[in-house]
């Protein structure tokens, strides 16, 4: 099936799981096992390849995209793990993936950042120095791929001025936290390079 596919199949079990939890007949408990149910039913079908991903910064393109894996950051004493991506501050952040976001969370280094975690929980999508959220991006909220979550900012230790998004991925085991698994260079995936396997 097409990506353009998975995600009418997404949004229609998204809307009948919403349906299903208005519905005022029998019990809660029936009504949150159906809703989970169709939840199921959409982790099951939906991929979880991180190979096909948007770019997460509105209008810029694969081909402006620059390879900063690695680089050294706070004065050589780490490495860059993802990649920055310049653009004028509250230029829109979009999902690269579609998923559900994990954490909102402000801290020194990221600044404002958002973690959304992939359907089949296989992934973790990081986006840092963002200057705001999208109104009303919420704990669990469900995000489609190209869906507007935040603003490119320069908060945490980009710098003032510095305005872009730094971009990263994780790869997860189900039982993993928002914190833990192993980084992966996106470049490649977003670049079009490579499968990101």
């Amino acid at each position: 099936m097409t990506k353009l596919g998975w995600s009418i199949l997404a949004i229609i079990l998204i809307g009948l799981a919403a349906f299903g939890s208005m519905l005022s007949f029998g019990s809660g408990e029936h009504r949150a096992s159906a809703v989970a149910r169709v939840q199921a039913k959409l982790e099951q079908s939906a991929p979880d390849n991180a190979g096909v991903l948007v770019v997460p910064v509105a209008g810029v393109q694969r081909a402006a995209l620059i390879d900063s894996w690695g680089d050294a950051r706070g004065g050589g004493t780490r490495a860059h793990h993802g990649i920055d991506i310049m653009a004028p501050g509250g230029t829109p952040v979009v999902a690269a993936a579609a998923g559900a976001v994990e954490k909102l969370f402000h801290s020194n280094l990221g600044g404002t950042t958002i973690y959304v975690r992939s359907p089949r929980r296989g992934w973790i999508y990081y986006y840092a120095h963002l200057s705001g959220y999208a109104p009303g991006l919420h704990e669990g909220q469900v995000v489609r791929a190209g869906q507007t979550i935040g603003y490119v900012g320069d908060t945490g230790d980009a710098g003032p001025g510095n305005t872009h998004l730094h971009f990263s991925m994780t790869r997860t085991g189900a039982a993993d936290g928002w914190w833990q698994g192993q980084d992966v260079n996106p470049f490649p995936v977003l670049a079009g390079k490579a499968a990101g396997r």
